[in-house]
């Protein structure tokens, strides 16, 4: 089917008319176009066009499936995965057999398959083994976890995450219009619920259990990439005022190749300097579960090349990566 339909339902969609977009792809998807239920899907997830109804998308994103629409296989096996970013049952076994059918007609599934096949994975996603990291300081906790990841999974998280990469902005409180970020200057993006593929997800189970945490308590992760002269001034992870306060921070470093970018704690007297996989840990809190001040940091400027990372922000209970914004 021609893609017109779908073309025709976002042009009223941009204006104002809703429902005769929405009964067009209804029309269009009966008839069999897999783009129209893929449309309404993304709708319903996104909550923008219409009301957020997650239950719905996952039938939108079946009926793509169902004819053929690779990339709604994909965001279906992410949603099973992490249960709908925590709001149904996480279900590895069917993400992972859907997975293996879409993998033997789809080479972006296929690769995915042979990366999970090279990890040591529980039953769960899980790994089969918590990693160990060694212990920098020990109040406040500074850890290092070398060879965290490898680097085909360093590649696999840049790759997922370059299309969502964005400028760092924040609102400028006078005019309410983005404004350059004020202490980040990076580009940035989160892999949220729909682009949390089986690889990521296994690697966010890996951050938890690494942490001692559970994996809902994770932000979506983070990816940030950092040109030359781009830096993250001086800062601290809490959030002033959170009920659900971050408690602790996993970076994983993505790539080698610049100059510059190490990690800095100027009051621990701890300069991290960054190799592909390596991963650090610290926590973000006292005990009385206040931000601690020792821990400022500062991601230094990159002298030449482009630096890649991960960031996990772990908060202290569960958070909705549907709603919740990444720091």
């Amino acid at each position: 089917m021609s893609s017109h339909p779908i073309q025709q339902a976002l042009s009223l969609a941009a204006a104002g008319q809703t429902a005769q977009a929405t009964a067009l792809l209804h029309a269009a998807g009966e008839q069999g176009s897999a783009e129209a239920w893929m449309q309404l899907a993304v709708w319903r997830l996104v909550g923008a066009t219409l009301p957020r109804d997650l239950p719905l998308a996952r039938t939108y994103l079946a009926r793509a499936v169902a004819i053929g629409h690779v990339d709604a296989a994909l965001m279906a096996v992410a949603l099973a995965a992490n249960g709908n970013g925590g709001r149904d049952p996480a279900d590895w076994p069917a993400a992972r057999a859907a997975l293996g059918i879409a993998a033997r007609n789809d080479p972006v599934a296929a690769a995915h398959v042979t990366l999970l096949d090279r990890m040591a994975l529980a039953p769960d996603g899980s790994p089969a083994t918590s990693p160990a990291g060694r212990t920098v300081r020990a109040d406040p906790r500074v850890e290092h976890f070398p060879g965290f990841l490898s680097r085909e999974e360093c590649a696999h998280v840049a790759t997922t995450a370059q299309d969502l990469l964005e400028p760092s902005f924040v609102l400028d409180p006078n005019s309410g219009r983005p404004i350059p970020h004020p202490i980040r200057t990076s580009d940035g993006g989160a892999i949220g619920p729909t682009n949390e593929n089986l690889v990521v997800r296994a690697i966010n189970l890996r951050i938890a259990a690494a942490t001692g945490t559970a994996v809902e308590q994770g932000e979506s992760l983070t990816v940030l990439r950092y040109a030359r002269g781009q830096e993250y001034r001086r800062h601290l992870d809490t959030i002033a005022g959170a009920e659900n306060q971050r408690i602790a921070t996993f970076i994983v470093y993505l790539n080698d190749g610049f100059e510059g970018g190490e990690t800095h704690f100027p009051l621990l007297n701890i300069q991290v300097r960054p190799r592909i996989g390596d991963a650090i840990r610290f926590d973000t809190i006292r005990p009385d579960g206040t931000p601690d001040p020792r821990l400022v940091h500062a991601g230094q400027p990159v002298r030449n090349g482009v630096k890649w990372i991960a960031t996990r922000w772990i908060r202290r209970e569960p958070v909705d990566p549907w709603t919740i914004a990444a720091g």
